[in-house]
């Protein structure tokens, strides 16, 4: 399953768009959010945000 992020622990700060090699995340209203379908559930978002948002689903 994709990861997805939690918005109430996402700060905002890009970490982990920036770490997504396929660029499956995107910020939307100062939270990121991640596309299932584009997502490789590598797990590079997860590894690189300091609150540990992005989570699998």
């Amino acid at each position: 399953m994709a990861y997805q992020i939690d918005k109430d622990v996402c700060i905002g700060c890009g970490a982990c768009a920036e770490e997504c090699p396929v660029s499956a995340i995107s910020e939307n209203d100062g939270v990121y959010e991640i596309d299932a379908d584009t997502c490789l559930e590598c797990g590079a978002c997860e590894g690189t945000c300091p609150v540990g948002a992005p989570k699998q689903a």
